[in-house]
């Protein structure tokens, strides 16, 4: 079922990639005012709203806001089901809060059986990784929470996003953290302290996991680039991150200008964004090439008669200067799949065995 909602899902983008283009900016710049409310204070922060807000830009103003909040109010009852089993053994004073981070984490990983009637049951199956285009690069959609509920498949991005907003309809902490390349939930429990929740392994991985990537430096880690937590503030600014990677996917690197003005937003509520502050030197970086390739340009500098291609490539030297400095090191796409195997091929190795023993009293 979700497969062929799925089809239907990717007709409408291709549909909508015949609109007008200056049509679909102005969803762009839509989108940033809605989420730039939230973060100056005009409106309420709220990270569903920020999400979905980023993926209708995309899709032209034609994201179905109905049928995709109706599917996160069906996974919110079956999470208050899941609660209500008394699946984990758990008596701090943070019960609540892990009772529900645990039905969370269950719903998103394992199969589920409803009972409908005495003679039928119905089995919820559990969200799995889609290995095709994992990081969006061919479809942007891949991304999407909307194409993960429909389709029944994400990656690192749109499951910890679904966790996170699953975590705020139920008013409990949930705090998005990253690694090269890669999003994934922290938690903190009373008994244990923080802890690690992968929903594409469905595991539990210890901080040495990360660090096996062999591309997470100790300053980058003393800086705050990778394996810190993001407040809701800096959550909902990612997503102008998102929305700016989306804005480029559509409309490509003539003119950087919308995706600087997103990033430097992203840094004034998250100075060591990572993602951010790579997102904005590489489409600066790209449209000067594009520059020196029009005007058969050998050198940068031979653009610089033009004051603001001066100031742009100084401003990208110092953020790439900035990156190496803080600890940042690129992460080649097959590097960031075999990390990824580590929890599937050796689970037991990267696993955190706290998680377990938390839950016995």
């Amino acid at each position: 079922m979700r497969k062929r909602f799925y089809i239907l899902f990717t007709a409408l983008i291709f549909t909508c990639s015949f609109s007008n283009a200056q049509d679909s900016t102005r969803y762009y710049h839509q989108a940033y005012e809605i989420i730039d409310s939230m973060l100056t204070g005009k409106t309420q922060l709220n990270f569903k709203k920020a999400v979905l807000t980023t993926e209708n830009a995309y899709l032209d103003g034609q994201l179905d806001f109905i049928r995709i909040n109706k599917e996160i109010a069906i996974l919110k009852r079956l999470t208050k089901a899941i609660i209500s089993t008394n699946l984990v053994s758990y008596n701090e004073l943070d019960k609540d809060t892990i009772e529900k981070q645990a039905a969370i984490f269950k719903l998103l990983t394992d199969t589920i059986p409803i009972i409908l009637d005495s003679t039928h049951i119905f089995y919820h199956t559990p969200y799995t990784y889609d290995f095709d285009d994992m990081l969006g690069q061919k479809d942007w959609t891949k991304m999407f929470v909307s194409k993960l509920l429909i389709a029944g498949d994400g990656n690192c991005h749109s499951m910890p996003y679904l966790y996170k907003i699953l975590a705020e309809e139920f008013q409990i902490p949930a705090y998005l953290s990253f690694a090269p390349n890669h999003i994934y939930i922290k938690l903190h429990c009373k008994k244990t302290g923080w802890y690690n929740t992968e929903l594409t392994s469905a595991t539990f991985p210890v901080d040495a996991w990360i660090m096996a990537s062999g591309y997470v430096h100790l300053d980058a880690i003393r800086n705050g680039l990778y394996m810190d937590t993001l407040s809701l503030q800096q959550s909902v600014a990612y997503n102008l991150l998102d929305l700016a990677q989306g804005y480029q996917k559509k409309f490509g690197n003539s003119n950087p200008d919308f995706v600087v003005k997103c990033c430097e937003t992203v840094l004034k509520y998250h100075p060591f964004n990572v993602n951010a502050m790579l997102t904005k030197a590489e489409s600066q970086k790209r449209f000067i090439d594009s520059k020196m390739k029009a005007k058969n340009a050998k050198k940068p500098d031979e653009l610089f008669a033009d004051n603001s291609i001066k100031a742009m490539y100084s401003d990208m030297e110092r953020t790439y200067v900035r990156l190496h400095q803080l600890g940042y090191r690129r992460m080649p796409e097959e590097m960031y799949i075999k990390w990824m195997g580590m929890l599937k091929n050796e689970p037991e190795k990267y696993f955190d065995k706290k998680v377990i023993n938390k839950f016995d009293n």
